[in-house]
């Protein structure tokens, strides 16, 4: 089996491994009573999107900054927690596809000795990720770690067909990618993160992100050397926690480096089709020296069949 990473992104992928076909689940439809609880109404109207920052990854296609505006919408106010899912998955028996594969990625940190002595495969150029047998939602670290004590943390090693199906179940959908930038940025113009320019305001700690040098040492000074619960850090002006680190976030779009720079600048939802998705907001991994992707107008992608130990979502709604 042949594994790919991204460019420059801290989320491998399955392309071209041939267990990256459909797994021919069925469609999960929503059988749950639709709330808005936890959910943040947002009133929309236009906002600057993208940055010409130089810390930008131009190949990624941060820029260039332009006007687009978004209708009213419910976003929640964190990602979905394990707690969340496990609910979904009590109620519909639904398996992930981490858990129909019987494998996903782990960051080699963050598994046992003994975990680690059973894996035998790497990423191809980024060895810190493992291909770890049994990881999925339920077993974060392999099969001999469990959710103890992380119920509400975010749920993790779900892959966009997965998070798509939770939505449904749960009546909402996935945020666009230019909705997931709105209600991330706050309110606040062209700012660097989701709370302002600089990164440590006060010398207090505002994101889940890598401190040390990535990828052996991890000084964990922000306290969590894996994911922190959702609700953790201070939330940004509209009420929304963690659009920056902890774990990166699915959005609907296709991903296309170069779509936006003619497209729609009303309500834009990405290219009709594509061979990876949106994800937004960074993980605990990032880190300056090697995926700077905190920052808030910075994005990436992934397969939607992909699974990592640092990817999870959150829902919106219509208004």
């Amino acid at each position: 089996m042949e594994l790919e990473k991204m460019n420059g992104c801290c989320s491998p992928n399955k392309r071209k491994s041939p267990l990256s076909q459909n797994s021919g689940k069925s469609v999960v439809k929503s059988c749950h009573k639709i709330t808005n609880k936890n959910m943040i109404y947002l009133s929309g109207g236009e906002f600057l999107m993208g940055t010409d920052d130089p810390e930008g990854y131009i190949a990624d296609g941060e820029g260039p900054i332009r006007k687009i505006k978004v209708n009213p919408f419910y976003i929640d106010a964190c990602t979905v927690t394990n707690s969340q899912f496990e609910e979904f998955v009590c109620d519909t028996g639904y398996r992930t596809e981490a858990e129909i594969y019987c494998w996903s990625f782990v960051f080699h940190s963050l598994v046992s000795c003994e975990t680690r002595m059973k894996v035998t495969q790497l990423v191809h150029q980024t060895p810190w990720w493992l291909v770890v047998e049994g990881a999925n939602w339920r077993h974060p670290e392999g099969p001999d770690s469990t959710l103890e004590d992380r119920m509400d943390h975010p749920v993790i090693h779900v892959s966009w067909n997965d998070a798509l199906a939770y939505c449904n179940w749960a009546g909402k959908r996935l945020p666009t990618e230019a909705e997931w930038e709105y209600a991330a940025r706050g309110g606040l113009e062209q700012k660097k993160y989701a709370w302002g320019d600089e990164l440590l305001p006060n010398g207090q700690h505002y994101a889940n992100i890598w401190q040390g040098q990535f990828p052996n040492e991890n000084q964990v000074l922000d306290g969590y050397k894996g994911t922190a619960p959702a609700l953790s850090f201070p939330p940004n002006n509209y009420g929304l926690y963690n659009v920056s680190g902890n774990v990166w976030e699915w959005c609907s779009d296709w991903f296309s480096p170069t779509y936006h720079v003619n497209g729609t600048k009303e309500n834009p939802k990405g290219i009709p089709n594509g061979t990876s998705k949106v994800i937004r907001g960074g993980s605990y991994l990032c880190h300056e020296s090697y995926c700077n992707r905190y920052r808030v107008a910075a994005r990436s992608s992934n397969t939607s069949d992909s699974s990592t130990g640092n990817m999870g979502f959150r829902c919106a709604k219509d208004a």
